[in-house]
Parts: C-alpha cells; sequence; structure tokens
C-alpha cells in the first residue's frame, strides 16, 4: 500500500447541520509523508474547547496535531510546514505564540491566511500541517 488514511469519517456525522456527505480522515500518511486534516479548538469527540478564545482553540489543535502525528509514527519535531488560518488578524499574536510553545526549536516553514469564516462559526483559527517521519539509519 502507497498510503494509509487513519481516524476515516463522514462529514454527515462531523457536521450535522450541514447536508454533507463525504468520506475523509484526519491523517494521509504516504511513504514517509503525513499530512493532517486542518486542525480546530475542538476536541476528537467534537466538543469545541474555548469558545472565543483563540489562545485555547489553538492549545486544542495543537494537542491535536500531536496526537495525530503520533498515531502515524512521526511527532512535532518532523513538522515541515504550516498553514494558519485566522479569523481575525487580532488573533495573531495569541495563536502564533501558543502555537510556537508546541513548535519550539522545530522552524518550519509557515503561511498565516486571515479568512473570513471556518466550517463552523464558534473556531477562530485553524491550523494545517504537514510532516514526515524520518528514515530510520
Amino acid at each position: 500500500m502507497t498510503h494509509e488514511r487513519i481516524r476515516k469519517f463522514n462529514t454527515k456525522d462531523t457536521y450535522p447541520e450541514q447536508n454533507l456527505d463525504n468520506d475523509l480522515c484526519q491523517v494521509v500518511r504516504a511513504g514517509n509523508m503525513v499530512f493532517l486534516r486542518g486542525q480546530v479548538g475542538s476536541d476528537f469527540e467534537g466538543n469545541i474547547v474555548g469558545i472565543g478564545d483563540p489562545e485555547a482553540q489553538t492549545d486544542q489543535a495543537m494537542k491535536n496535531v500531536k496526537q495525530l502525528l503520533e498515531e502515524a509514527g512521526s511527532c512535532l519535531e518532523h513538522v515541515c510546514k504550516i498553514t494558519v488560518y485566522l479569523t481575525d488578524r487580532g488573533y495573531r499574536d495569541q495563536v502564533y505564540r501558543t502555537m510556537g510553545k508546541w513548535l519550539k526549536g522545530v522552524f518550519p516553514v509557515s503561511t498565516g491566511v486571515v479568512v473570513s469564516g471556518l466550517a463552523k462559526p464558534e473556531w477562530l483559527m485553524e491550523i494545517d500541517v504537514i510532516a514526515v517521519i524520518p528514515e530510520e539509519k
């Protein structure tokens, strides 16, 4: 198999208030590459954490990132690329400061984008991650 799909789900379960029916997953591991679904301020049971609090939502998103990377055989130290989506430019300091605590010493490339909204109105930010699984020596 060239890739593995981890934590499969369907959007009709994730977004019952929306008329969707898409088969997705939280992680795709392709060779030594790990691609994560954008992570937000919700736990894996769908509970929104920190409504109105970008710092709390970022902390939850990074907890999710850490867990998903580990499930795929990687870790935070192997994050290569992050894309951060903010619903308000004013959240940038809180989001990046919180994310930076999780990625201290990692030095990934990063792109920040301000958007008009995310899939749920309570979400203030979303973090998209690409990582690797290093080859064993």
